[in-house]
């Protein structure tokens, strides 16, 4: 006989679960708020009663305010739960999984992102030029050179950093996929590690809050220092670092593209190849970091080196031709 169980309750035991689990904060607290569209309908509904067709109209009044993706996260959410309940002898089906397909699917939206190697030297050289808070200077700079998560920047500490051995360990708990996240450091982010420790080393995070040195600077800090540049929100976002750097790095052709997925801190989605895939590319990742800090200086010195030069030549004067007769200006370098 099935365990009576309310929706509710088994909703409330699923988060408390999380807690203990150790998933982070911002997780739960997304499990919690999503919850919240369903408790209303099915809180005080017995979980082996709950039918697909009570569960589809709730999420079909979600797809019709236009929250797409609201409605197909919460399918997952409710067919974790239900998958639970079943295990744990409180329901005998999963009514949300016969929902597959069954909802609109949102067309995916790509975050802004500079990945024309023409703006990436103007974009570096406005970072650079950033009057603003010196420490918020260098967040851009790094998140240029190092392109990972900016939560994962933004909540960095300096014990996590081994300046000897050239890493950066980013904790399990701290990544988007909960597995520890190794970064290669090149010679450039290791200089302006070193300014940046002048600036905050004294405390236990990299970027700590003007308000407080307990608390780090808040998750739209780089985005308004972008804007303050000039950089226009469907122009480039913090975020849009790992695109730039994931792009360009693919495009060049020197590297293994699993080589760049581990460094961007992504698991292979497909669990056949992922059982086979396991290397971490290690070696080659750390020629690759050292190889894209030495490419963006490139992009930022010699873009600004062919502005002065062709601003040296007046409008008004005609440009002589090579001596061989040959175009120089389309010449391969």
């Amino acid at each position: 006989m099935l365990e009576t169980r309310t929706f509710d309750q088994l909703a409330d035991e699923y988060v408390a679960r999380l807690k203990a689990r150790g998933r982070a904060k911002k997780t739960v607290t997304k499990n919690i708020w999503i919850l919240e569209y369903e408790r209303p309908a099915l809180g005080n509904q017995l979980v082996r009663d709950i039918s697909t067709p009570e569960v589809l109209e709730i999420l079909r009044k979600i797809e019709a305010r236009g929250h797409h993706e609201i409605a197909i996260r919460l399918r997952g959410t409710l067919s974790t739960i239900f998958r639970y309940a079943i295990a744990t002898g409180r329901a005998n089906k999963d009514p949300a999984s016969e929902l597959r397909g069954a909802l609109l699917t949102p067309q995916v939206k790509h975050r802004p992102a500079i990945t024309d190697p023409a703006k990436v030297g103007p974009l570096l050289r406005a970072i650079d030029g950033y009057d603003g808070d010196g420490a918020v200077r260098i967040a851009l700079q790094l998140s240029a050179h190092l392109f990972v998560r900016p939560g994962e920047l933004r909540l960095a500490h300096w014990e996590e950093f081994d300046p000897d051995s050239c890493i950066w360990l980013i904790p399990a708990s701290r990544t988007k996929m909960r597995r520890l996240h190794k970064v290669p450091l090149s010679r450039q982010v290791l200089g302006l590690l070193e300014k940046l420790e002048g600036m905050t080393g004294g405390g236990q995070l990299l970027f700590p809050s003007p308000r407080s040195d307990k608390r780090a600077i808040s998750d739209n800090t780089l985005n308004a220092a972008l804007r303050r540049m000039g950089f226009k929100q469907d122009e480039m976002t913090a975020h849009g670092f790992r695109a730039m750097a994931a792009t360009l790095l693919n495009e060049c052709g020197k590297w293994h593209p699993d080589a760049i997925e581990r460094q961007l801190g992504h698991i292979e989605g497909n669990d056949v190849r992922r059982a086979y895939v396991r290397g971490e590319h290690w070696g080659e990742r750390v020629q690759m970091m050292q190889y894209w800090s030495d490419r963006l200086d490139q992009l930022r010195s010699t873009e600004a080196g062919v502005r002065r030069r062709f601003s040296q030549v007046s409008a008004s004067e005609p440009v002589a031709p090579s001596g061989d007769g040959g175009d120089e200006s389309m010449s391969a370098d």
